[in-house]
């Protein structure tokens, strides 16, 4: 069974000004924007990365759980690890073992969303999905989004951040629902190898809280990125820029 890290979403007091940040920042454009996130009082707009996706949600309403989630983490900031299976029924039995409840579980002909609790998975919430079919297709992004895809400054995400007053025990809990082994490096950092990227584990140090972190990029092109990040006041130096309240690391593969 393999098992990606396919989106990240990122959430937002304010949907344009980030839309701006990334499309000038990162070289991205937006490839779609689904109108079934109103249900849940959001607004949204998903950037492909390659074959990846960054996607921005933002309330259009009072009283949502993404409202409350900004008041909870103290602003804008990181939401959800959004995984691709290849198979999702054992990833059902999976959770099922583990007693860890769905926040939302639909099926639809191309397309089974399972996304589970974050009280019981601790960290953000955290999406396996399966994409019938073309496993390259991916319905949350629309049909079209290839035509969509910019890489000369940015190419891929390598990892994701999730910062934890625990980081041990998160990444222990995380490895139990995905069936991966935790790795420890040298420093003594924790993290998850999934086929395309990482997600790491690390002590919450910012006083926002348990949550979303930071997301590793490949770069293309750092001098373009960084000139643009400082003429919108988002470098924070030469390996890390500061969107949506979430550190985006610059790295080379």
């Amino acid at each position: 069974m393999w098992l990606r890290v396919r989106q990240i979403a990122l959430i937002a007091r304010e949907l344009a000004p980030v839309v701006d940040d990334i499309r000038d920042v990162f070289g991205l454009e937006v490839a779609f924007r689904d109108p079934a996130v109103k249900t849940f009082g959001l607004e949204n707009a998903v950037f492909p990365v390659g074959n990846q996706f960054l996607e921005v949600v933002a309330p259009i309403r009072e009283g949502t759980a993404g409202g409350r989630y900004l008041d909870r983490r103290n602003g804008d900031g990181g939401y959800m690890v959004i995984c691709q299976c290849d198979d999702q029924a054992p990833r059902k039995r999976r959770v099922a073992e583990l007693g860890i409840r769905k926040a939302m579980e639909h099926d639809e002909p191309e397309f089974r969303i399972m996304q589970l609790h974050p009280r019981d998975t601790g960290g953000c919430f955290l999406e396996i999905d399966e994409q019938l079919g073309d496993a390259e297709a991916w319905m949350p992004a629309g049909k079209n989004w290839k035509s969509v895809v910019r890489t000369e400054v940015v190419s891929g995400i390598a990892a994701v951040e999730i910062q934890s007053p625990d980081p041990t025990e998160l990444a222990n809990r995380w490895g139990q629902i995905v069936e991966l082994p935790v790795k420890t490096d040298a420093a003594g950092m924790q993290s998850l190898h999934f086929d395309n990227a990482d997600v790491r584990f690390v002590k919450d140090t910012d006083g926002r809280g348990e949550g979303l972190g930071g997301v590793d990029l490949i770069v293309a092109n750092r001098a373009r990125l960084l000139a643009a990040a400082e003429r919108r006041g988002k470098r924070i130096s030469d390996d890390m820029v500061n969107i949506c309240g979430t550190r985006f690391r610059l790295v080379e593969r």
